[in-house]
C-alpha cells in the first residue's frame, strides 16, 4: 500500500522535531481501542524513522483519534504513550465490547431510512444512541480517565469531534469550549448502540464518527494535513462524507494531504472487532513497524 512507501521529498518536508508547527493539521480518525493503540504505535514508528509529525499547529481527533490527541497533549513521550498500549501493567481499565459492522448496520438501517437528508441521519443516528441499551455513562467515563496520562486540556490548537444527538449538529470541542477532556474525549468515542452518549450541559452527546470517520475537512486551510486513519479511505461505516471524496477536495483547496491506513500487516493485526483490548498490543506493534517505513508521499 502507499503508507508502506519510501517518504517522498514533500512528505519528509512535514518533519516537526519541536514546537508547533503553523499550516500544517494533523488528523487522527477513529477506530476502537484497536485504533488507539495503531495510531499510538505508528507515531512512535514514524518518530523512530525520524519523522515525528506530533509538532502540527492543528490537531483533529474523532472517537481513538481523540483518545490519542488527547495522549499526545500530557507531557508524555511517544515511546511513554507506546509503553502504555503495549506493557500490561500500563494499560487503560477497558470494558470488552464487540461491534459486529454487518448487524450494526442492519440495526441502524430502520432509523436511517426515516430520514432524507444528512442532518436528518445524523438526528435518526442519534435517536438509535439514545435508544440503545448500554453500560451506565459513569463507568463508561470512568474508562476515558483511565485512558488519559493527564485530564487537563493541552495547550495547543485541539478540537475534538462529537455530534449532538437530538439536532445532529457537529461539536467540535477545544481548550476554550469549557467542557473537561474527559468529557470531550468520552463523547467523541460514544459509539452508537455501544456506548452510552455523554451528558454535557443537558444534552447529549455521540461519537464524531458519525459526521465522519476522520472529519478531516475540518482540516481546510491548513497547507499541510496528515490524515491518519484506522478505518481507512473505504470505511465500513456508513457515512456522507467518505474520505476518499474529502481528501479529493481538500487536495483541489490546495492543501498537501497525506493519507496513512493500515497496512495489510496492521490490518491483520486490527482484525474484525477493533473494540476488543486485547487487539491493543497487536495493533501498536503493527503500527510501530510501518511507521518506520517512514512517511508515504503526499498528494
Amino acid at each position: 500500500m502507499a503508507a508502506q512507501q519510501a517518504a517522498a521529498p514533500q512528505a519528509a518536508a512535514y518533519h516537526a522535531v519541536a514546537g508547533h508547527t503553523a499550516g500544517r493539521a494533523l488528523v487522527l480518525g477513529g477506530g476502537g481501542v484497536a485504533g488507539i493503540a495503531w495510531i499510538t504505535g505508528l507515531l512512535a514508528g514514524l518518530a523512530d524513522a525520524g519523522q515525528d509529525v506530533t509538532g502540527a499547529g492543528l490537531l483533529i481527533g474523532t472517537s481513538a483519534g481523540a483518545a490519542v490527541a488527547a495522549q499526545l497533549g500530557s507531557g508524555l513521550s511517544l515511546d511513554a504513550l507506546f509503553a502504555r498500549q503495549v506493557d500490561p501493567a500500563l494499560q487503560s481499565t477497558e470494558i470488552a465490547a464487540e461491534i459486529d459492522f454487518a448487524k450494526f448496520a442492519e440495526d441502524l438501517a430502520p432509523y436511517l431510512a426515516k430520514a432524507d437528508t444528512v442532518d436528518g441521519q445524523l438526528r435518526q443516528f442519534g435517536g438509535f444512541a439514545l435508544a440503545a441499551k448500554t453500560v451506565p455513562e459513569a463507568d463508561r467515563r470512568a474508562v476515558i480517565a483511565s485512558r488519559l496520562p493527564s485530564h487537563d486540556w493541552p495547550s495547543r490548537d485541539i478540537r475534538l469531534v462529537a455530534v449532538d444527538c437530538e439536532t445532529g449538529s457537529t461539536a467540535v470541542f477545544t481548550p476554550a469550549s469549557g467542557v473537561t477532556l474527559i468529557e470531550a474525549v468520552a463523547a467523541s468515542c460514544a459509539v452508537p448502540g455501544i456506548w452510552p452518549p455523554v451528558t454535557i450541559g443537558g444534552s447529549r452527546y455521540m461519537d464524531g464518527g458519525v459526521r465522519s470517520s476522520d472529519n478531516a475537512d475540518l482540516a481546510e486551510g491548513a497547507s499541510e494535513i496528515l490524515v491518519i486513519s484506522p478505518l481507512g479511505m473505504d470505511s465500513p461505516l456508513p457515512t456522507q462524507m467518505p474520505l476518499r471524496e474529502v481528501v479529493a477536495k481538500l487536495r483541489a483547496g490546495g492543501a498537501l494531504v497525506t493519507v496513512i491506513e493500515p497496512d495489510e500487516a496492521s490490518k491483520a493485526a486490527i482484525g474484525t472487532n477493533a473494540l476488543d483490548p486485547a487487539t491493543r498490543v497487536p495493533a501498536a506493534n503493527a503500527g510501530r513497524a510501518q511507521g518506520q517505513a517512514g512517511l508515504p508521499p503526499a498528494a
